[in-house]
């Protein structure tokens, strides 16, 4: 079985997976101060947990490259293998056609690799998380480049920790986009203004790519913006683990 871990700035998604089926599937809290040891003994558990003991391989990608080297140490420990990390050297078989390939986040190569794989080009990938990423694939299947912006959450926290009477809320669609009180509102702006982002971005990316584009949705948030989006959207919050397996039997 393999494990595939995505560390990403808030949360670490584990997923032990067989075959292309995903067996099992947890979340840690990403800690940049937590040692190899702490991180080993979140993982021993996990796996505990669901009874897992036959790990034979690993793979590991990361935005919060202080904790690669941590985590590979812990699955060693954990499992005796050493991991496979998502970088340079690494065949992904994708195409990236942007000013500088080195650039591209690792959560945006493995999105890429598995949504190629999984659906029809051109396509469009909305990542949903601590930042909100699109990520646009040609005809050709090259990815030619993507936008980056604040995530839901992180725009929340800045708003309420920037004003004197916003407090932090639960996110959630209102039940009228119009708010007619400061909670109402903010969760109106948080997910509704999101979906009307993600729509206008679909509309903008097509216009600029001169054709319909396959557009898919992922990240902790994607389920609760994707059914406030109007344009027809493919959820899929297992996206990067998918990435994750096709990388690893590329490198096999």
């Amino acid at each position: 079985m393999l494990l595939a871990i995505d560390v990403g700035n808030t949360n670490i998604v584990l997923g032990v997976m067989e075959g292309e089926r995903i067996l099992y599937k947890g979340r840690l809290h990403t800690n940049i101060k937590a040692t190899t040891d702490e991180y080993a003994i979140k993982l021993h558990s996990f796996l505990q947990l669901h009874g897992v003991k036959d790990i034979d391989s690993a793979i590991i990608s990361s935005v919060v490259p202080p904790l690669i080297r941590t985590l590979k140490k812990a699955v060693k420990l954990v499992t005796d293998q050493n991991a496979l990390v998502v970088g340079p050297g690494v065949k992904t078989g994708l195409s990236i056609k942007i000013d500088d390939p080195s650039q591209l986040g690792a959560d945006m190569v493995v999105g890429a690799v598995a949504a190629k794989e999984k659906y029809p080009c051109p396509i469009i990938i909305f990542d949903l998380g601590t930042a909100t990423t699109g990520s646009v694939i040609n005809k050709n299947g090259e990815f030619i480049g993507a936008i980056i912006t604040s995530g839901v959450k992180t725009s929340l926290g800045a708003l309420a920790s920037g004003t004197a009477l916003l407090p932090q809320i639960e996110i959630s669609a209102p039940k009228k986009v119009i708010g007619t009180n400061s909670i109402d509102s903010m969760r109106s702006g948080a997910v509704i203004g999101t979906a009307a982002m993600v729509d206008g971005l679909i509309d903008r990316f097509e216009e600029e790519i001169g054709e319909k584009a396959t557009v898919v949705i992922t990240g902790g948030l994607g389920n609760r913006i994707a059914k406030n989006c109007r344009h027809e959207i493919i959820l899929n919050q297992n996206l990067l683990l998918d990435g994750l397996k096709i990388i690893y039997d590329k490198n096999k």
